[in-house]
């Protein structure tokens, strides 16, 4: 039987091991908030410092206009980089995003073999390699093969820069889901390949959208692989072949003249192009978060009927 001194002192130290892990949530919860403004105000620096020395240059021609004649009143404005940029970038994700995803996949549910061990080196020596080696690879294979520049080209080296990026981070996501998940699928009867779709997949969901917004910003930013694949244009895009213009590339041309205007126009390119990849991560989240909402709402009312 508990006297009241053994209550009294187990009371004691409940009371102290309650009060210390209290102390020690505080101090993490402290720590991990210091960690992301640290990680905040850099990114919150750069958007200033880009905004205030591009906002003379950000006006409604300026996004819509092609680029006027060098050194000229009228410099004119980023519409056809605005344009090559998002194309690129879709048509790049079209081809990049499918292959890495069946590439994560193999490497992690089929790949504890010889096989997907050097695949796995292959991925990890190519997520080093330099752009612009990918560029001349491409101008080489492509670019000379075809005989111009073109959106085609450009598409294909920024898929390749990408596609070890959507790999790795599907590998990995897919190693995080618990193996009962996969248990429970294979004790129901279901096919490995069809838990693998249906239920690894759908457990990795978050990881797979990180992995492919992180390959989205890495591409949207590169100039070398652009210099010798699509070339640059002063003109909207009107057929699939032929040079196009990219926010990098005329970032990178705008900032190399001498003219005051022309780089204050690199630095508005600059400050649109963080807008754009900012708008595609929060865009696509939203979307995500939304549709996980509608799902959850959906099965608790189904919950209720039943």
């Amino acid at each position: 039987m508990i006297t009241p001194e053994q209550r009294a002192e187990f009371r004691k130290h409940f009371r102290y091991n309650v009060g210390r892990r209290l102390v020690l949530d505080k101090i993490v919860k402290g720590i991990v908030f210091a960690c992301v403004m640290i990680a905040i105000i850099p990114l919150i620096a750069i958007l200033v410092n880009v905004f205030s020395n591009g906002a003379g240059a950000l006006t409604w021609e300026f996004l819509t206009t092609v680029p006027g004649a060098v050194g000229s009143d009228d410099p004119g404005g980023i519409g056809p980089a605005i344009q090559g940029t998002i194309v690129i970038i879709g048509l790049s994700s079209l081809m990049g995003v499918p292959i890495g995803v069946m590439g994560g996949i193999f490497l992690s549910e089929y790949g504890n073999n010889r096989y997907g061990r050097t695949i796995r080196f292959l991925n990890d020596v190519m997520a080093e390699f330099p752009t612009i080696v990918i560029g001349v690879f491409v101008f080489v294979l492509v670019v000379l093969t075809i005989g111009d520049f073109s959106m085609w080209a450009g598409s294909f080296a920024l898929s390749i820069v990408m596609l070890p990026i959507v790999m790795r981070t599907t590998e990995e996501s897919l190693k995080l889901v618990p193996v009962t998940y996969r248990e429970a699928g294979y004790a129901l009867g279901i096919r490995r390949w069809r838990v693998i779709m249906t239920i690894v997949l759908s457990g990795a969901k978050n990881g797979l959208i990180t992995g492919i917004l992180l390959s989205v910003a890495r591409i949207a930013g590169e100039t070398a692989p652009l210099v010798f694949t699509i070339l640059g244009s002063s003109q909207f895009i009107s057929g699939l072949s032929g040079p196009i213009d990219a926010l990098p590339l005329r970032i990178w041309r705008l900032s190399s003249l001498p003219y005051d205007s022309a780089v204050t126009q690199g630095w508005g390119g600059a400050f649109i192009l963080i807008i754009m990849v900012l708008s595609i991560n929060i865009g696509v989240r939203y979307i995500f978060l939304r549709n996980k909402e509608k799902t959850f709402i959906k099965f608790r009312k189904q919950g209720r009927m039943s």
